[in-house]
C-alpha cells in the first residue's frame, strides 16, 4: 500500500469539507472494517467493486488502496466526484479506479455496470430500504453488499426479510469490526422492476 498517497488524499478531502472534521486514522480503520467484513467469506479480494455514494472518498479510497481492484466511485455530486478524479490522477495512486457522476437509479442499468461487480459497499449512502434498492442491480449473483451501520439498532429493526427478498437479496447477519456492518448476499436475480426511477426509492421504500 502507498500510504502516503492515501493519507495526502483524505487529509485533501477532509479539508475541503468532504470527509468529518475527526483524525484521519479512526476513519481508515472505520473503512477497513468494510474489507474485514469481505475477507471474513471471500479467500481472494473483489475483481469488480463499486463504491456506492463515494463522496469524500470512505471507504473507497482506502479499499483500492488495499486492494488494488477495479474499483467504480459513483456519485451524483459533481464536485466530489471531480475531487476523486484528481485523487485517482495524483502521484502514487491505484491505477484501477475510476469515477463515474451519476444517479445510482440510472447507473444501475448502464450495460456496463448492471450485474458486473461482486462487492458494493456503502457508508451513509441513505437508510436500508433506500441502500438495497440502489445497490442490488449493480451486484452480480452471489455479489456482496456491505454497509456500514449506525449504533444502537438491531439489524431486525432496519432490514426487513421480506423487503430484501423482493430484490433477491438476503441478509447475512451483522459483523463488528470496531463498529458494526450489515453483510448482504445477492441470492436470485433482481426483477426488472428495480431500482425504481430516481428519487421514487426514498419517497415510497420498499421497507
Amino acid at each position: 500500500m502507498n500510504s502516503d498517497w492515501l493519507t495526502r488524499a483524505l487529509e485533501e478531502s477532509r479539508a475541503r469539507g468532504y470527509l468529518g472534521p475527526q483524525a484521519i486514522e479512526p476513519q481508515i480503520a472505520h473503512a477497513q472494517g468494510f474489507a474485514l467484513c469481505w475477507e471474513a467469506i471471500r479467500v481472494t479480494p473483489p475483481e469488480h467493486l463499486l463504491d456506492l455514494g463515494s463522496g469524500g472518498g470512505l471507504p473507497g479510497l482506502v479499499l483500492l488502496d488495499r486492494w488494488r481492484c477495479h474499483e467504480v466511485f459513483l456519485d451524483s455530486m459533481a464536485k466530489r466526484s471531480n475531487f476523486l478524479s484528481e485523487a485517482l490522477a495524483g502521484p502514487g495512486a491505484p491505477q484501477r479506479g475510476e469515477v463515474v457522476i451519476a444517479r445510482a437509479e440510472q447507473a444501475a442499468r448502464w450495460p456496463e455496470l448492471e450485474g458486473k461487480f461482486d462487492l458494493v459497499t456503502a457508508r451513509s449512502f441513505g437508510p436500508p430500504a433506500v441502500t438495497a434498492e440502489c445497490a442490488v442491480r449493480f451486484l452480480k449473483i452471489g455479489g456482496v453488499l456491505i454497509v456500514s451501520e449506525p449504533p444502537g439498532e438491531r439489524p431486525d429493526e432496519r432490514w426487513s426479510k421480506g423487503g430484501l427478498s423482493l430484490l433477491g437479496l438476503a441478509a447475512q447477519g451483522r459483523s463488528r469490526y470496531g463498529t458494526a456492518y450489515e453483510v448482504l448476499v445477492k441470492e436470485s436475480s433482481t426483477d426488472k422492476e428495480y431500482p425504481r426511477p430516481s428519487g421514487i426509492p426514498k419517497k415510497r421504500p420498499l421497507f
